[in-house]
């Protein structure tokens, strides 16, 4: 919810500005069926289920629920957008989105999710050195970053292609989505992200319970590299509202800068 919701807020903003190209480096399925009764059925009474049921939504988080709401029937929550199925869906004339899958199964499905938009397409490939070479055609792209951190190099590839398309172009946005597990993991990858030479950078953060246990997802942070006026703000509404509706007792959004 956090990483979506934040997304759409910055591809509005790109906007403003004019015809805007989306990378997405890890794009997965595109659209998720939350029918059933496996793990991502689970994840979807803790999160999405309960975003539709809120009886109070800030702007940010509201733009979200609509998306969702426009997928389904009624009042039950079926369907579920990733990031290419959002992004597409708000695509306007001059805007293009390509979206980088390495999953032969799950790009096809990707493509499946995208064939009504005409504006994004799918590729199938390694996201992290298609991302930079699709960055380079491109003035002041949009580029997102959320690998499944199922490879031990994730957190490391992910800093360090986020860092070298902002430094080339100081006018693209860059968000990385990461898990919250434990504080040492994180800092690493805050680390990581020095050492490559990011100058500029929001890090925004839904502590949902105590960073203590690196086996279990204690909140999420998105990392937006060269961030646009705004995205502060924005941050903190989302990840406030998140903390406070989804955490445990003790929850918190931590907003600052690199």
């Amino acid at each position: 919810l956090v990483k979506h919701a934040l997304v759409l807020r910055l591809l509005a903003d790109r906007q403003a500005a004019g015809p805007v190209t989306v990378i997405d480096t890890h794009a997965g399925a595109g659209l998720y069926d939350l029918s059933g009764d496996g793990a991502r059925s689970r994840e979807a009474e803790a999160g999405v289920l309960r975003l539709m049921q809120a009886a109070e939504r800030p702007p940010a988080i509201q733009a979200l629920a609509d998306e969702v709401a426009a997928l389904n029937t009624g009042e039950a929550v079926r369907f579920y957008p990733g990031s290419p199925l959002l992004v597409a869906r708000a695509l306007r004339p001059g805007d293009r989105y390509v979206g980088f899958e390495l999953n032969p199964p799950v790009h096809d499905l990707l493509v499946e999710a995208l064939k009504a938009h005409d504006r994004a397409g799918a590729v199938e490939g390694d996201g992290y050195a298609l991302a930079e070479a699709e960055a380079r055609k491109v003035r002041g792209p949009l580029v997102l970053i959320d690998p499944p951190f199922e490879r031990p190099d994730d957190y490391l590839r992910a800093a360090e292609t986020g860092a070298a398309i902002a430094r080339r172009d100081p006018s693209a946005v860059v968000a990385i989505w990461t898990p919250l597990k434990d504080m040492e993991t994180f800092d690493g990858f805050v680390r990581r992200l020095e050492s490559a030479g990011v100058k500029s950078a929001l890090m925004a953060e839904a502590r949902l319970r105590p960073l203590n246990n690196p086996m279990k997802m204690n909140g999420c942070a998105m990392t937006v590299l060269n961030p646009p006026p705004g995205a502060e703000g924005a941050a903190r509404e989302i990840c406030g509202w998140v903390a406070a509706e989804l955490g445990d007792a003790g929850a918190r959004a931590e907003i600052w800068s690199l």
